[in-house]
């Protein structure tokens, strides 16, 4: 594979996530990177530990429109998510990120560890177009102190995602 994927220690096999499992069976070339955290990193901080352009870790953001539908969207970690676009984005008239208390029971992941791939039930999801500028982007592989690195298309085609303007 070309970003030479590492084998997972054994250790680190008992700790799976459902995005790992997703990822390995995807077929797609990707590559897990880990790190030690005892806390929950902000998007820039992990970044940084991984030494690598901000503007290509995505941060996976769960919202609840107006009309009761969830969606995810992906945003570069040093960016906000523009609700107006996002909302734009799948045709609604208003969303709003949903309380952090929710997020587990929804998604099965927690705050910072939140991954687009392998929650509960496949949202509709929304990446921003400045993913496609790069050969691969980085996202949490649904627990704190790992990341997926993989190529945004290959990830819209596992998630059923679309591209659009959604930071600000």
């Amino acid at each position: 594979m070309p970003w030479g994927y590492r084998e997972l220690s054994k250790k680190e096999k008992m700790h799976k996530t459902n995005a790992m499992r997703e990822v390995e069976t995807s077929g797609f070339d990707f590559q897990l990177h880990s790190f030690e955290s005892g806390e929950a990193l902000s998007g820039v901080e992990v970044a940084k530990v991984l030494d690598i352009d901000p503007d290509r870790v995505f941060k996976t953001l769960v919202t609840q429109a107006k009309s009761g539908t969830h969606y995810v969207f992906m945003v570069p970690v040093a960016k906000e998510l523009d609700l107006k676009k996002a909302a734009q984005s799948v045709g609604e008239k208003a969303i709003s990120m949903i309380p952090s208390r929710d997020l587990l029971p929804l998604t099965g992941y927690v705050h910072g560890g939140c991954s687009p791939l392998g929650m509960k039930k496949q949202f509709p999801t929304v990446i921003d177009e400045t993913a496609l500028l790069f050969d691969a982007i980085f996202f949490s592989a649904g627990r704190i102190g790992a990341q997926i690195e993989m190529s945004a298309d290959d990830l819209a085609k596992m998630t059923g995602a679309t591209f659009s303007d959604l930071a600000s």
